[in-house]
């Protein structure tokens, strides 16, 4: 068994766009290996902001031979079947093939035999195929080359059980040789296998894995702010851009004016972020007029020059944002409200003006649902979008919102509504607070219903992996609003402005992302088919509230023999109203029950029935679920004695009928065909 080690050397690969590509790259050269029979133990992907790095331990130096059975047509079959089986086979003549025989007549086989080929020579053949047509999300010709890359590639290293596999990529051809750190180690040189690498390109300051990179940084930040006495401002997507970002991450400290600290502290954080990828630092609930940098190299003077570069370029940045913050606080949210007209939200569905006409008379329905004050939930939405047209969101977007609130607050509005204009985008992602104050709970959800409805309404729904205008996000947040603030709200009741309303396939649309939201908390996804499945579930609440009913029952022996039962029933219906071509939906005749398990069953049936329908009259899930478990035994009794397809016709319709009431009982809690099991 050998090692192939891979890497591909180019200019800096974006930081977003790395660990991506550098699992893809380990995943296709892994299925290509055994796509060609060449099984192995591991496969490791590493990246840095110049190389793609892929080992593989355990390969073997040929691929098995092979020899396989292909079966063909009969004989006389068409000449077309016959002329596709020998293009398929790789044969010349029918009579290269063999003849065999089964129970239906002679057929024409092929006996394939493919010897096996080196490792090199699949490795040769099939890393230039997957560098061709590796999947960048962007990517361009560079120079004279025809290879369409992310960046200018430099060089490939491949090495076979220590020795060079030859090919060549876009004239480039392989070699044992890489290069270290850009300015502290720029020399090329040869490396053996990958220990060999790791350890000569520690040597030449370039960390290869890129989880240790983010841990130095995140260390090496907590220390420098504990020293300062601070307190780091911990940022995971931040961490890992930096890690990205260097290959020898050197951790410095900076520091900015005193006076800049009169602008919210939002802005100094996401400015400084933006513009030079710095962490900020806290001194208490404040922010600190000071900054952690990563440099890339270990600089000759201590990083002082790196510092006060960094400290200049900041210093103008964040007089840019003063500027902004200072000309916004002059202009005001009435001002930028009818200006919203000249910002698009879609095409189909108008300016952000027209969304605001349409949004706060939703948030002004909505807000006695959630126990907010129509006329500050409405006033909130009048105004939650005017930061857009902001100097300071023109500039950082994400302050959408947030800069709303300090705009408001500034204004002397009422400061639910300078809250509920920060909190109505959220939550935007799983870890995200949802809003929690009825004004912005209010407007949050008028502002996600919207959204749904309307692009629903122009047919732009998400279609496998794409989601353009983030409406899966949209939904789970409403759905994520609605439970953690234990909100009733009839969603098919809800319309936006044009009278866009909550349609049944939109309703479907929130069955699926609750399935995901409740899989996650370790509910069982068939439970909410069940209950979607009777009419009229929409209340997200209700739902829920039925589901853990329903779980909770399934989980006691009672509930998985009832289940087992009514499926049984289920299953006989099915077959025999196929079969009849009719429906046993009415009521059974009591004359005609014979035996003592056919009178107890209907009797059950019937008390069951009564008293599962009053518990769900008083949303009392899990009384209707302990009326269901009086019906175990009954039904278990009926199946162990009772006959239902007898020759007699009126008593088999008859006893189809009692099958069907309790389909039709079970049915008030949850609809058990839908429940695997």
């Amino acid at each position: 068994m050998a090692e192939l080690l891979l890497e591909l050397f180019s200019e800096e690969i974006p930081a977003r766009m790395q660990a991506r590509a550098a699992n893809e790259l380990a995943r296709f050269l892994g299925d290509a290996l055994k796509d060609a029979g060449l099984e192995f133990k591991t496969v490791r992907p590493f990246v840095t902001p110049r190389r793609l790095t892929v080992v593989i331990d355990g390969l073997p130096k040929r691929s098995p031979d092979i020899s396989e059975e292909k079966k063909g047509p009969r004989i006389g079959a068409p000449d077309a079947a016959i002329q596709g089986f020998l293009k398929s086979a790789g044969l010349k003549l029918i009579k290269q093939a063999e003849v065999q025989q089964d129970k239906k007549g002679d057929f024409y086989v092929a006996r394939i035999e493919r010897p096996g080929r080196a490792t090199e020579e699949v490795v040769a053949a099939v890393v230039p195929a997957i560098v061709a047509s590796f999947p960048w999300p962007k990517s361009m010709r560079w120079g004279n080359g025809t290879l369409r890359w992310v960046r200018p590639l430099h060089s490939v290293l491949c090495l076979f059980d220590g020795k060079v596999v030859p090919f060549e990529i876009d004239s480039i051809a392989t070699g044992n040789e890489t290069r270290g750190h850009r300015f502290m180690a720029p020399k090329p040189f040869a490396v053996k296998n990958f220990a060999d690498y790791a350890e000569k390109l520690r040597k030449a300051y370039v960390m290869l894995d890129a989880g240790e990179r983010a841990k130095l940084i995140l260390e090496g930040a907590r220390k420098l702010a504990k020293k300062a006495k601070l307190d780091l401002v911990e940022d995971e997507a931040l961490l890992a851009e930096n890690a990205g970002l260097t290959e020898w991450p050197v951790p410095l400290i900076g520091s900015f004016d005193e006076s800049f600290l009169e602008v919210p502290a939002e802005v100094l954080s996401t400015s400084m972020k933006a513009h030079q990828k710095c962490f900020s630092l806290k001194r208490g609930k404040s922010l600190a007029n000071r900054f952690i940098l990563i440099a890339n190299l270990e600089a000759e003077d201590g990083g002082k020059s790196i510092v006060a570069g960094n400290e200049r370029v900041i210093a103008a940045r964040l007089s840019d944002a003063k500027f902004f913050y200072g000309q916004d606080r002059d202009i005001g949210l009435e001002i930028w409200v009818p200006k919203l007209k000249d910002v698009v939200f879609h095409e189909k569905l108008g300016t952000q003006y027209e969304r605001v006409h349409r949004i706060w008379p939703l948030a002004r329905e909505l807000a006695p649902l959630v126990g907010a004050d129509p006329d500050l939930a409405e006033r909130a939405a009048i105004v939650a979008k005017a930061d857009l047209v902001s100097g300071m969101v023109g500039e950082f977007p994400e302050l959408q919102g947030v800069m709303g609130r300090y705009y408001a607050l500034d204004q002397q509005e009422d400061p639910l509504v300078a809250d509920a204009i920060a909190a109505h985008y959220k939550p935007v992602g799983p870890s995200d607070e949802v809003p929690r104050e009825p004004i912005a709970i209010a407007v949050a959800l008028a502002d996600k219903l919207d959204m749904l409805t309307g692009f629903w309404s122009i047919d732009e729904k998400p279609t496998g992996s794409k989601d353009p205008y983030a409406l899966r996000r949209a939904a789970l947040g409403i759905i994520r609003i609605v439970l953690e603030n234990g909100i009733r709200l009839s969603l098919l009741k809800q319309r936006s402005g044009k009278d866009q309303p909550v349609t049944a396939d939109l309703l479907a649309f929130f069955a699926d992302r609750l399935k995901v939201y409740l899989r996650e908390q370790g509910a069982r996804h068939d439970l909410i088919d069940a209950v979607f499945s009777l009419p009229g579930q929409d209340d997200l609440l209700m739902i829920v509230a039925r589901v853990n009913a329903l779980g909770k029952f399934l989980d006691i022996e009672d509930g998985a023999n009832l289940l087992t039962g009514t499926k049984r029933a289920i299953n006989i219906l099915r077959i025999e109203e196929k079969k009849d071509g009719k429906s046993y939906d009415q009521a059974p005749d009591a004359k005609l029950l014979e035996l003592n398990e056919e009178k107890t069953l209907a009797k059950a049936v019937d008390e069951v029935e009564h008293a599962a329908a009053a518990a769900i009259s008083k949303e009392d899930f899990e009384a209707a679920m302990a009326a269901m478990a009086k019906l175990r035994k009954p039904v278990d009794a009926f199946f162990d004695n009772v006959t239902v397809n007898v020759d007699d016709a009126k008593l088999r319709t008859n006893r189809l009928r009692l099958l069907n009431r309790i389909r039709a009982t079970t049915h008030t809690v949850a609809d058990f065909s839908k429940i695997e099991g």
